[in-house]
């Protein structure tokens, strides 16, 4: 005898109604099928799944182990009725999509409010995921689209410009350089400096920069995010450099920042797969993501900041 997917349909019947009776009416059929088809099932198991107590089956710890294994192909069959039933609209489909977590806190939430705008019945999933397993995953062709600040397209992508704006200065509402306007590298002598992680691209750019202009900070802490090193500003750990996207979503509430005499690139691309299908969302995606980038360019603009 062979295990079959009406055993383990019945099996798991059993155990989700604690019933054979129940689980007879859930599957519409009558008891003595039910119980003959566990018994089919132990005797193809080789392994007692059920204890005969008054009349009344009681699982057995194999039977809960198995249970276990049976609800993940469940959960998968049930993942792929989902997606069917929503490939019968696509204004009722899935965008999945990867992005830095910086970007995930300062440009996508706009972006997500213009594409629900468009597509009301839409779902997007985001992953934020840091580099390099942001680009492995853009290559493996796991997500729709994605969002990245490098400037060169992973394998097997597309990339596409959306953003291109400067770094900015953030400090604590009372630290004296908020008396300028904008800062220059030197005004950063001597100041204590919070930076980003030691591998991060643009912590290597800035450094370059006070380097080149022959500039000493006191560089005693330092984070890999952002967000992290706009926290320790406001707690006036230091001053820092950091994209403008982060800054202007942080500022307020003892936080402020100030224009750069010099610039520091920051750069934001959206990715396309080049072998997956398009998701037929992908277009309202991103015109709300271009839309978004519009929006913050302006509030990035001198005029508008001022």
């Amino acid at each position: 005898m062979e295990l079959t997917h009406r055993q383990i349909e019945v099996f798991r019947a059993v155990m989700v109604t604690g019933h054979v009776t129940r689980a007879a009416e859930a599957l519409h059929t009558s008891q003595p099928t039910v119980s003959r088809e566990i018994a089919r099932l132990e005797q193809v198991l080789g392994i007692a799944l059920f204890e005969r107590v008054k009349g009344r089956l009681r699982p057995t710890v194999r039977a809960l182990a198995l249970l276990e294994e049976v609800e993940l192909s469940y959960v998968g069959l049930d993942r792929i009725a989902a997606t069917a039933a929503s490939l019968r609209d696509f204004s009722q489909g899935r965008l999945h999509l990867a992005t830095l977590p910086a970007l995930a806190h300062a440009l996508l939430p706009d972006a997500i409010r213009r594409f629900v705008a468009l597509q009301p019945e839409a779902g997007v999933s985001i992953t934020p995921l840091e580099s390099p397993g942001l680009e492995v995953a853009l290559t493996e062709q796991r997500f729709d689209l994605g969002l990245t600040e490098r400037r060169d397209a992973p394998a097997a992508t597309e990339l596409r410009s959306l953003l291109e704006v400067d770094e900015v200065c953030v400090l604590r509402e009372d630290h004296p350089l908020t008396a300028l306007e904008v800062l220059r590298p030197q005004d950063f002598e001597d100041q204590a400096f919070v930076s980003l992680a030691p591998t991060d691209p643009y912590r290597q750019q800035i450094d370059a920069v006070f380097t080149g202009a022959g500039v000493r900070r006191h560089l005693q802490i330092e984070s890999p995010s952002a967000v992290s090193v706009c926290a320790l500003v406001r707690q006036g750990l230091g001053v820092a450099i950091v994209n403008p996207l982060t800054a202007l979503e942080l500022r307020g509430q003892g936080l402020v920042m100030r224009p750069l005499s010099i610039s520091i690139p920051f750069h934001v691309a959206v990715v396309l797969p080049s072998w997956r299908s398009e998701h037929p969302l992908r277009a309202s995606l991103l015109e709300g993501l271009s839309a978004a980038a519009k929006a913050l360019q302006a509030r990035l603009s001198p005029n508008h900041q001022a």
